[in-house]
C-alpha cells in the first residue's frame, strides 16, 4: 500500500470512530492542523479545526497529497481533548458557529474544493488560502473576487501595509490548504470592514 492509500486508510478510520487527529501537511511538523473530520472525498480532507485551547477555530480544507503523515493519538491531542471538554462545559467551544456552519452549508455535493471556494465566493467569507509555493512560509488572508474552475482571484490583506487591497490570480490546482471562520477570517473581516470599508453577511 502506498503512502497517499495509507492516508486515506487512516482518515476513514479517524472520522468512523469520530477521532481528534492530528495532520502534517507541512515540510516542517512544528506546524500541523487538529480537528475532527467532517468530509473525505479523492482530493481533500475536511476538518473541523480545533486550536490548542481546545475551542473549534473553523473549517480546514487540507489536499491529501500535501499530507506527510497524521496522528490519531498522542499526549498532544489528549490534551487538547481535555482542554475541549473544558471549553464545552463553560461555554466558549464554539464561538465562531462552526457547527452550524457545518450542518447549514453544501461542502461535499461536487467535491470539497469546489463547494469550499463556492461557498466563500458566493457568501462572500473571507477565506485563507494556502499554495504549494508558499505553503512552508505565508498563506494569503481575503475574499475570493473571481471564481472560474481553473483559477480564482483573490483580493488580499498584507497585515503590514494596508494601503491597498493586493490581488493575487491562483490556480485551483495550487491549492494546498483553505480556511473559512475561525480567529483568522474574523480578524480579515474586522480589517477589511473598518479599513477598505468592504461589507459581508453574517452567518451566525
Amino acid at each position: 500500500m502506498d503512502q497517499l492509500s495509507e492516508i486515506k486508510q487512516e482518515l476513514v478510520l479517524a472520522q468512523q470512530h469520530n477521532e481528534l487527529i492530528a495532520i502534517y501537511n507541512f515540510n516542517n511538523d512544528e506546524t500541523f492542523s487538529v480537528g475532527y473530520i467532517v468530509a473525505l472525498d479523492s482530493v481533500f480532507v475536511l476538518i473541523e479545526g480545533i486550536d490548542m485551547e481546545g475551542k473549534l477555530n473553523g473549517l480546514n480544507a487540507i489536499r491529501l497529497t500535501s499530507i506527510n503523515h497524521l496522528k490519531r493519538a498522542s499526549d498532544y491531542l489528549t490534551t487538547v481533548k481535555i482542554k475541549q471538554t473544558v471549553a464545552q462545559k463553560y461555554g466558549y467551544f464554539d464561538i465562531w458557529h462552526i457547527q452550524n456552519l457545518v450542518k447549514t452549508a453544501n461542502f461535499t455535493s461536487h467535491g470539497i474544493l469546489t463547494n469550499f471556494l463556492s461557498f466563500s465566493y458566493q457568501q462572500k467569507q473571507p477565506i485563507v488560502v494556502g499554495t504549494r509555493k508558499f505553503k512552508d512560509s505565508d498563506d494569503f488572508n481575503g475574499y475570493i473576487n473571481e471564481l472560474s474552475a481553473v483559477r480564482l482571484n483573490l483580493h488580499y490583506l498584507d497585515f503590514d501595509d494596508l494601503s491597498s487591497l493586493w490581488e493575487r490570480d491562483i490556480l485551483l490546482a495550487d491549492i494546498d490548504y483553505l480556511r473559512v471562520g475561525g480567529t483568522q477570517s474574523y480578524t480579515s473581516m474586522a480589517i477589511l470592514r473598518q479599513v477598505f470599508g468592504e461589507v459581508f453577511p453574517d452567518l451566525k
